[in-house]
């Protein structure tokens, strides 16, 4: 393993939770062992990106109910193309050139685990998103 790999490797969190075994499907593996510890590394990252997210489209994103903040990131990450695609380079960025290689032979399946792993964090997360003191005057 090249030293890149190593240490991309080195620096992502270890998910207890997250197994890897023979009884799973390839991109089930793909999902626990790469995708999860990556996006838990960037979830700071994915954090800031989506308050800019709400920044930029004048933050109605604060006057919504929660079940509309909830449907709120749902079709940001459903249906934004710009916004999936950024989240997207944030994550492959952290790819081992191997990982990458097993990631593009089935890109669209793990492109679906891994949106629907960024939506669980952003929600999980939602109480992040409370409006910013300098607009809530």
């Amino acid at each position: 393993m090249n030293d890149r790999s190593t240490n991309l490797k080195s620096i992502r969190p270890v998910i207890e939770t997250a197994q890897v075994n023979d009884n799973m499907s390839t991109d089930e593996c793909f999902q626990n062992g790469t995708l999860r510890p990556i996006i838990k590394l960037q979830n700071h990252l994915l954090i800031v990106v989506f308050r800019n997210y709400i920044s930029k489209r004048k933050n109605v994103f604060y006057d919504l109910p929660l079940p509309k903040q909830l449907a709120y990131i749902n079709n940001t990450i459903q249906k934004d193309i710009k916004f999936r695609n950024s989240i997207k380079g944030m994550i492959i960025g952290q790819f081992t050139i191997e990982e990458y290689a097993l990631y593009i032979e089935n890109s669209s399946a793990l492109n679906k685990r891994m949106m629907n792993i960024v939506k669980e964090r952003l929600v999980n997360n939602i109480q992040l998103f409370q409006q910013p003191l300098s607009t809530a005057i």
